[in-house]
């Protein structure tokens, strides 16, 4: 699909899982379950799923998944499986390689969104994934992945940014704005502070990255907000302005973390927000 001057592909980079009742906060297990494998941990499956856009001599990555780092232990945790798809397949499906990356625009700093950033190479040092490239982050989110509260520190892993920062290739922005020509960062504080989704319009088509705002097409419904958000309240306000622009204005919706559906367009019906025609990319 063409928006503009890139041409957008959804890339698999992964799949994960991470329990359900933490997705889902107070909806009952007897409602989400119905919707979503869950496995004898009560994990439920999810995908790393990011965006590549190519144009204007440009290879850009929105957000770049959890990397291959991890150790036994912690790929069991999350149930990390990187055997049949991931990031290097993925770009390798599109004739690129690391170096080949341009930008990677970081939705935020949780390790299922910024881990791939990172790479040990063959002495075991942690280096950029993509050594050419620049990354750009939000002030805030930076701010906050530096400090952050106990409730949600165990999602900041300081190995996915700090190699960029001592490598000069972080580049740290602060509010909404034009990110590169078409992509526009749009400001989310509920599940963590200063996310950056990008927006690309190119005045036919609107296409948004939800990120961990609407993690999968599950979570449409306002209510459905993830027990990891630190203040629930406000995603589910920023969930209803997301999802009243969007079913009136016709975007596209690209879901991060979704097992069923990458992008889809949604409507409003007597049952709340839902998919209707699903989008290839």
């Amino acid at each position: 699909m063409r928006i503009g001057s890139y041409e957008v592909h959804s890339i698999e980079t992964g799949e994960f899982a991470l329990d359900g009742g933490a997705m889902f906060g107070v909806v009952p297990k007897t409602l989400w379950s119905k919707r979503v494998g869950v496995d004898e941990r009560n994990r439920i499956d999810m995908r790393l799923r990011c965006l590549l856009l190519q144009g204007d001599g440009r290879n850009i990555l929105i957000d770049c998944g959890m990397g291959d780092k991890w150790d036994e232990k912690m790929r069991d945790i999350y149930r990390l499986d990187t055997s049949k798809m991931s990031l290097e397949k993925s770009l390798a499906a599109h004739h690129l390689t690391f170096d080949k990356i341009t930008d990677v625009i970081l939705t935020h700093l949780h390790f299922d969104h910024a881990g791939g950033s990172t790479l040990k190479d063959n002495q075991g040092k942690l280096v950029p994934t993509f050594p050419k490239a620049t990354y750009t982050v939000q002030k805030k989110n930076l701010d906050w992945a530096q400090n952050p509260t106990e409730k949600d520190r165990a999602s900041y892993i300081k190995e996915d940014w700090e190699p960029l920062l001592k490598a000069g290739i972080l580049k740290i922005i602060d509010g909404e704005k034009e990110i590169l020509p078409g992509i526009h960062a749009k400001l989310f504080f509920g599940h963590t502070q200063g996310i950056q989704l990008s927006l690309l319009d190119d005045g036919k088509q609107k296409l948004f990255f939800c990120g961990d705002v609407i993690p999968t097409s599950i979570h449409l419904g306002i209510p459905w907000v993830m027990a990891y958000d630190n203040f629930p309240l406000t995603t589910m306000k920023e969930k209803k302005e997301i999802l009243e622009k969007a079913a009136k204005e016709k975007w596209i919706l690209v879901f991060e973390h979704c097992p069923h559906l990458a992008a889809s367009y949604v409507a409003q019906t007597d049952k709340g927000y839902q998919p209707t025609e699903s989008v290839n990319l």
